[in-house]
């Protein structure tokens, strides 16, 4: 679009909000920061405010949302704090804990966030000036969307940061939930005129058939509100690793698009489904493997054929505990295991395995039993363990990352660990050293945080150990035995990194073939065009 544009303050700049939560901004900030980054320019991604139970551990021992990591790499970085300076992780519908600048702060609920709100707008817009004068550019990522006029007064990841900081701002949509124009429409309206002035264009996503249907529309929509559309997504089956949204999983609850099996037999895994499951993406390497079928599922009889049963993180474990014993799936872990075959525990998963939980920190219920399959007892401490370690398992190579209240105070004696765990000689935290300056040990800081195994039972605090190629074959090796599956034969050349970086890779070639690149990059560098028409009833606001 031709015309005169409003600078922005320091280096350029952009804010991808969306229509709906999962509308497409995570890999939309992802794929334009590989974009960027391949094109020479030095880009970092900002996500001022993340509501999100997939987290990860940066390297200096912070934690920010998952999707900021993956946008990081995007980006050609390491993740980092400033990245996703607040974090807000919900452990039920009325109170989140609140990490901000990567660590946790305490609990709120809406009456106490609106009153520590001038804190956060502070540390974020503080993050953006200090990326802004870092890198060349810098693409944001809104929250939910812009349109959700009951709490634009206290915003700090959409219309709130790009007012402050006079931002460029495109609105994606994902087109196969249906009504996309509508959509565009009236979250461009429903803004007042300072919001409105600062919307410069749209982006539709997960476009299937012919483009030339969806033309007289694009027209239209670009007629009656003085915007263009930058470009139309096409669907892409390839892309689904790190989703950061649940509903992204098929309806189906299949994750992931299954490849064929190399050998004669598929291998099923079943995962319940937690209402309050933190790091789902610890299966996505699972699913990678050609003849592995990751399936969620939410009743017990769903777990009647499934080789194998991963329970997954949760941020509130006690009452996801609750939830498998009232739908009856606790009771069908029990019975898989007692069949002989696996059962794996990763972080809040590994806790529910335990004889005892005793949560006087995010339940406050106290002691607890657990599933009673591994005979360990887990203690929740107010004081949350962030680490990345490394360590050794089924005898190979691993490195996960930890994030949990919980600790294992008791294990019984003869009861092995799943990793022996490597660190640096004379030093007590959980990242390993260099070759040669580190030491196996089987306990670390009076946690037994590696985890426990007694086949066909065993579980880890460590997320992201399936992303280690040696030992995800190992175990899945392991558990084709143990359930029977002699025809099932693991990919010998499955490499989940390299599977993560066609992803971004894949993602930069979409925006640079179906977007209008040369628009963005003026849009980046100058601000959005100045007198842009107002639509009503935001007009008269």
């Amino acid at each position: 679009m031709a015309g005169r544009y409003v600078s922005a303050p320091t280096g350029g700049a952009l804010l991808v909000a969306g229509t709906t939560s999962d509308a497409g901004k995570s890999v939309l900030t992802a794929g334009l920061c590989r974009w960027l980054a391949r094109r020479g320019i030095r880009v970092a991604p900002f996500k001022a405010q993340n509501m999100s139970n997939n987290s990860v551990v940066t390297p200096d021992g912070g934690e920010i949302g998952r999707a900021q990591a993956m946008q990081a790499a995007a980006a050609g970085l390491s993740p980092a704090v400033r990245f996703n300076p607040v974090l807000l992780k919900p452990g039920s519908d009325h109170r989140s804990q609140i990490v901000l600048h990567g660590k946790v702060v305490g609990e709120v609920d809406a009456a106490s966030y609106r009153s520590g709100r001038a804190e956060l707008a502070e540390a974020v817009q503080t993050g953006l000036a200090e990326l802004r004068a870092e890198f060349d550019v810098v693409i944001c990522e809104g929250a939910g969307s812009p349109a959700e006029i009951n709490l634009r007064a206290g915003d700090l990841a959409n219309m709130g940061l790009a007012v402050a900081g006079r931002l460029p701002v495109i609105v994606v949509s994902d087109i196969d939930r249906g009504g996309v124009f509508a959509h565009l429409y009236g979250t461009l309206a429903l803004l007042d005129a300072a919001d409105q002035s600062l919307i410069a264009g749209f982006v539709i996503n997960k476009f299937r058939g012919d483009r030339g249907l969806l033309e007289p529309g694009l027209r239209t929509l670009t007629d009656l509100t003085g915007r263009p559309v930058y470009g139309v997504l096409p669907w892409s089956d390839g892309l689904w690793l790190d989703a950061e949204d649940s509903l992204s999983t098929a309806a189906d609850g299949v994750l992931g698009r299954p490849a064929p099996p190399v050998g004669e037999s598929w291998l099923r895994v079943a995962v319940p489904r937690l209402p309050r499951m933190s790091n789902p993406t610890d299966l996505d390497a699972l699913a990678c493997e050609p003849g592995v079928a990751v399936r969620f599922v939410e009743e017990p009889s769903r777990l009647a054929d499934a080789d194998l049963v991963v329970l997954p993180g949760s941020k509130s474990t006690v009452a996801d505990l609750d939830w498998l014993r009232r739908t009856g799936l606790a009771e069908a872990v029990r019975r898989h295991a007692a069949a002989g075959r696996p059962v794996f525990g990763v972080c809040g998963g590994f806790q529910m395995l335990a004889r005892s939980i005793d949560d006087r920190v995010e339940s406050r219920r106290g002691t607890v039993p657990g599933l009673g399959l591994l005979d360990v007892a887990v203690t929740f401490e107010a004081t949350k363990i962030l680490r990345t370690p490394t360590g050794r398992a089924l005898g190979e190579p691993v490195a996960g990352y930890e994030i949990h209240h919980g600790r294992v105070t008791r294990r019984a004696a003869g009861l092995a660990p799943l990793v022996e765990r490597v660190r640096p000689v004379g030093g007590a935290g959980g990242v390993g050293a260099a070759a040669g300056a580190a030491t196996v040990c089987g306990g670390f800081d009076g946690d037994h945080g590696e985890g426990a195994v007694s086949w066909p039972v065993a579980g880890t605090h460590w997320h992201g150990i399936f992303e280690n190629d040696a030992f995800r074959r190992v175990f899945l090796r392991r558990v084709a035995d143990q359930a029977g599956r002699p025809g099932f034969r693991v990919a010998a050349d499955t490499a989940f990194g390299a599977a993560r970086e066609q992803q971004l890779d894949l993602l930069a070639d979409l925006v640079d073939a179906h977007l209008d690149t040369d628009a963005l990059l003026r849009l980046i560098e100058h601000g959005a065009p100045a007198g842009l028409p107002l639509l009503a009833p935001g007009a008269g606001a």
